[in-house]
């Protein structure tokens, strides 16, 4: 099929490197590896400061231009997409393209990481979110990646479609087992910007301050607007013990992750975290809060240790737990690679996806 795809939050194209880009990025790899032809249809950036209903809202007139201009370009080319893709739907990126154009050439719409909250109405955004009850409805079928995203849409939409699509990367770049690392070396990855990001990087201090006395050095990966006021978090730790690396490749990372011993990231509002499965991939087993998604790409027990919302005290001691028991480290780092390579690869993601489009799109699959 001939897919146009669209992420209203961040085009898959977007210079700045981010969880969301890069899972629009695979979803494009997975459709393509089943074969079919997929194209960015849109650059237009359809996040909202303002509601859809404030006069100051610039996005709707700039997608109303959008819409022209797709349909008056395939129109005249005769070359029509057979199904619209849309990724990451939510209250403030309502897709005001996909459902116009899906209806106006009567193909298929389709939705990924759609999401409602019901809260969201009483702040001011409930025309937003009604654009977003609209597309799931009209959707013919609405992957969802986390079991709280679906149950949010299924409550508020019980008759739209949806199927579940486990969050996955493409491992191969992790095909070799991690046999190199340092059992003493926590790594994380995450950009520095207030909000939830930052409040991990305040519980992962707090956490490591209990446990300053045992044999631990941490590095850490990323950048952003924060990154003053999250090193003034780890000022009072030796010089040396916390090595900050910046911004890095991807393949500077993977190479940075197969160094290390344990993944540690609190997880505050994780949507799921990609950085985890990279993680695991790598052979690291994680130590995370249970909490928002990261239960859906973190085993408990298995490939990592989850403790309660909140409570810091338990998170240092699961990372003092796996300190202490190499064997148990390399045992569920051995388990999380396995779990990747065996369940969470870009390869088993492309032929559930396929299945789907099968299910749903009868004829229109394989055009």
């Amino acid at each position: 099929m001939k897919i146009a795809f669209y992420a209203p939050l961040k085009s898959p194209n977007h210079p700045v490197p981010s969880g969301d880009r890069l899972m629009a990025r695979l979803l494009i790899a997975a459709l393509q590896m089943a074969g079919h032809d997929v194209e960015v249809a849109s650059e237009l950036r359809g996040f909202m400061a303002v509601p859809v209903d404030d006069p100051g809202n610039e996005v709707v007139e700039a997608a109303r231009q959008e819409v022209d201009g797709l349909l008056d370009r395939w129109k005249k080319t005769g070359a029509p997409p057979d199904l619209w893709f849309s990724y990451h739907t939510y209250y403030k990126t309502p897709d005001l393209l996909g459902p116009v154009i899906a209806s106006m050439f009567g193909i298929p719409y389709i939705t990924a990481e759609a999401s409602y909250a019901k809260r969201h109405d009483a702040s001011g955004w409930a025309a937003n979110q009604r654009l977003v009850t609209e597309g799931v409805r009209q959707a013919a079928v609405n992957l969802c990646f986390t079991e709280r995203d679906r149950a949010g849409l299924v409550a508020n939409t019980p008759d739209g479609r949806y199927e579940r699509l486990l969050p996955f990367i493409d491992v191969e770049p992790f095909r070799q087992a991690n046999s190199q690392g340092d059992d003493r070396r926590l790594v994380t990855v995450a950009m520095m910007r207030p909000g939830d990001k930052y409040d991990s990087y305040v519980m992962l201090a707090k956490a490591l301050e209990m446990i300053r006395d045992r044999d631990w050095t941490l590095t850490v990966i990323g950048g952003g607007r924060a990154l003053a006021e999250v090193q003034a978090l780890f000022s009072s730790f030796d010089p040396g013990r916390i090595l900050w690396l910046g911004e890095r490749s991807a393949d500077e990372i993977r190479i940075e992750l197969q160094k290390g011993g344990i993944y540690v990231w609190p997880g505050c509002g994780e949507a799921y975290g990609l950085a985890y499965l990279e993680a695991q991939a790598a052979g690291l087993p994680v130590v995370a809060q249970s909490t928002a998604g990261v239960p859906e790409v973190v085993v408990d027990g298995v490939t990592g240790l989850l403790t309660p919302e909140g409570d810091v005290k338990a998170l240092s001691q699961a990372i003092a737990l796996l300190l202490e028991d190499r064997a148990r480290r390399r045992e569920m780092g051995d388990a999380a690679f396995r779990f990747m390579h065996e369940e969470r690869s870009l390869s088993v993601a492309s032929q559930r996806l396929d299945a789907i489009l099968r299910q749903y799109l009868g004829t229109h699959h394989g055009q």
